[in-house]
């Protein structure tokens, strides 16, 4: 009985510890199927590209966390498993991600948003106490750069352009923007690992993000939303009504032919 106590608290925060990989992988995961639908769709030919390596990116960065996840939870299930097996409620992605990539002004400012915050989030992970966890912070932090550089960028041109291209990106922040808050959103078990220095403290984090987004949003010369409403329950298991359909795509395969790989 001694020795079960002793182990309790070590399964815990390995459970907190899947759990958390498990909110990154996820993220990227769901993002990256989302900005792969532009494939070919692009506006002209370099930006196409961009926005496909883009989507590319976010694909390895989830395949690096489900791979420690999976390592993590030992339990026999692989990356795979994780990426395209689980159900509905079990994944952990804000709803951010989830969200339509509608016209292109309603992608980048979804790009944008997303980078700011994976910016600030990777930047805290790479001084990690958990090793492994820094150093896929680290190796992601490098991709999250360009994307926030890439994406500042165009929103500049589209609230500086054109009176369409400024009223698209403005009716985007209508749309969309009360979801941003969910990407800060804590998983189960994540207090755990802050108090141990693995994970930071996403409440601050969120400080941060609000201090980054309202000084670019002078500088494009946008209105910052003034409206306080955040919509709840990012990373809780439950999700928007598009989430059903991104997982009809993503785990056709897997679930028709069972094992398959390429």
């Amino acid at each position: 009985m001694p020795e079960a106590r002793r182990q309790k608290p070590k399964a815990k925060k390995m459970n907190s510890l899947y759990n958390y990989l498990l909110k990154f992988a996820d993220d990227s995961f769901i993002m990256g199927q989302r900005l792969s639908a532009w494939c070919g769709e692009g506006p002209y030919l370099e930006e196409d590209i961009a926005l496909t390596n883009i989507a590319l990116d976010e694909l390895g960065q989830a395949n690096n966390f489900y791979v420690y996840a999976s390592r993590v939870a030992d339990n026999g299930k692989s990356e795979d498993d994780l990426a395209f097996l689980r159900y509905e409620h079990e994944y952990v992605n804000a709803h951010w991600v989830e969200l339509p990539n509608e016209d292109y002004a309603q992608t980048i400012l979804k790009v944008y948003v997303f980078s700011v915050y994976q910016k600030l989030m990777y930047e805290a992970l790479s001084n990690s106490a958990d090793e492994e966890l820094s150093a896929l912070a680290q190796k992601s932090l490098k991709e999250v750069r360009y994307h926030y550089t890439h994406a500042a960028s165009w929103m500049k041109i589209f609230a500086q352009g054109t009176e369409e291209s400024r009223e698209r990106l403005v009716k985007s922040l209508d749309n969309i923007w009360e979801y941003s808050k969910g990407l800060f959103a804590k998983v189960e078990g994540e207090d755990d690992l802050i108090a141990l220095n693995i994970a930071p403290d996403g409440d601050e984090l969120y400080k941060e993000f609000l201090a980054i987004t309202q000084k670019d949003f002078a500088e494009y010369g946008l209105e910052y939303p003034a409206n306080p409403f955040m919509q709840p329950k990012s990373r809780t298991g439950y999700h928007t009504e598009y989430f059903g359909f991104i997982l009809c795509e993503l785990q056709y395969m897997q679930r028709a032919y069972p094992g398959c790989t390429w």
